[in-house]
């Protein structure tokens, strides 16, 4: 580590020279980009490709939105910080363990790290989950924020870095099933940058939109050139953009319009007994109504002296089911922590997604809607865009091979070429 680069996690990452504003687009399936820029109706995003920085990028498995967000604000797999979904099975309890405590985060973000060597940062999530663990070991001692717009309302400078969220962005609270919740982080981000000059800002969003609404929905247009403009806005005020997701977002429905589900616990209790095995759907979490806690991802637990294989040969040529994984295989293949992990992973194919038993499963919260989620490998592919150029190097990097989600801050930080004059 030099005087002007911070070592995190094991890559060195330059000291920002103007601020750094880093969005997760929740769900930011590469077919809205698409549609977008054909619609017109991203400009920013479109200019970036052309003249800033624009790849496609392996997100960390399975595709939900905590193992992805920890890999992005980490810069690290989830095999090293240790979050690989939203639940796992305690053995020993047999009992689900939620995973989204910051005790459960085995490293700290890269923004906590600046921050405790004196930089600025500001963290603004949709959802108060990733809040809190973005947050370890964040020092709010220097002007540093951290909140959620899920919880604007209940902000304190010990716990947050500010009092008055909803006042100080000027917006009501908004409700956590709308485009809103989503906005208001990027318009506090906004005003932050503003009124803090911050060096580095991390802002998460919420799939609220892509989960109900395809590419090319009249909402979905709205949402994206609302983000659109904003992006430009931070551009503006001097900032380096980047932006990721976490992952993206298929449709799972059958012809007649309702969700294509493998009961995967029904199907295991018929053929091995009831109490044989848990399946642990790690979609599930708080906002249920965006997806049943339905994904393309589940973990198997053996109990009763099942044993693995023998689970695999029962699932392996169930309709739907793309890959059946042992614990050791799903570890290695996509570089995840053998801790949480069940005896068998599960993946379901690109139109498929996997329950526990139906009849725990509430899909109420679709109020009609197709089924729309994410989780398999099928939502794995996440773009990264820079408005700023890379430097050759970097650029000759990304047509090598393509990158991880998690490299996408050393792109940022380390990639944009440094520019004499730059606003500070």
């Amino acid at each position: 580590m030099t005087a002007d680069n911070l070592s995190v996690n094991g890559t060195d990452y330059r000291w920002p020279e103007h601020p750094v504003v880093v969005v997760c687009i929740d769900g930011g399936d590469l077919a809205y980009i698409e549609h977008g820029v054909a619609a017109g109706i991203i400009p920013n995003i479109e200019r970036y490709m052309t003249e800033g920085f624009y790849t496609v990028a392996h997100g960390t498995m399975p595709s939900f939105t905590c193992p992805n967000n920890m890999s992005i604000a980490t810069g690290s797999p989830a095999s090293v910080h240790g979050i690989s979904g939203n639940f796992y099975l305690d053995r020993a309890t047999n009992e689900p363990v939620v995973m989204t405590g910051p005790e459960l985060l085995n490293v700290n973000s890269v923004m906590s790290e600046f921050s405790r060597r004196g930089a600025r940062v500001v963290s603004v999530t949709a959802k108060d989950k990733l809040r809190r663990q973005l947050q370890k070991g964040m020092d709010l001692s220097n002007g540093s924020v951290s909140f959620s717009s899920q919880y604007a309302d209940r902000c304190t400078m010990e716990e947050n870095g500010i009092e008055d969220a909803l006042d100080f962005v000027g917006q009501p609270q908004p409700d956590v099933y709308s485009a809103e919740l989503s906005l208001f982080v990027l318009d506090a981000g906004l005003r932050l940058l503003e009124e803090r000059r911050p060096d580095i800002l991390y802002l998460s969003l919420t799939d609220f939109i892509q989960h109900a609404y395809a590419p090319g929905h009249p909402e979905a247009d709205r949402f994206y050139a609302e983000m659109d403009a904003r992006f430009g806005r931070f551009e503006a005020l001097g900032a380096t953009v980047a932006l990721t997701a976490d992952h993206g977002m298929n449709d799972k429905t059958n012809e007649d319009g309702t969700p294509c589900v493998v009961w995967l616990q029904d199907i295991l209790d018929a053929e091995f007994g009831q109490g044989s095995s848990t399946v642990i759907c790690p979609i599930t979490d708080a906002f249920v109504g965006h997806h049943g806690a339905l994904g393309g991802f589940v973990r198997v637990y053996c109990h009763e002296g099942l044993a693995g294989e023998r689970v695999i040969d029962a699932v392996r040529e169930v309709p739907g089911l793309e890959r059946v994984l042992s614990r050791a295989d799903v570890a290695r293949e996509f570089d995840l922590p053998v801790g949480p992990e069940g005896d068998v992973a599960v993946l379901g194919d690109v139109r498929t997604v996997i329950g526990a038993r139906e009849v725990d499963h509430d899909l109420s919260g679709l109020k009609g809607q197709r089924l729309r989620t994410h989780g398999s490998v099928h939502e794995a592919d996440v773009p990264i865009f820079l408005s700023r150029p890379v430097s050759d190097e970097y650029a000759r990097r990304a047509e090598d091979a393509r990158p991880h989600s998690y490299q996408a801050l050393d792109y940022a930080f380390n990639g944009v070429a440094r520019r004499c004059g730059a606003i500070s």
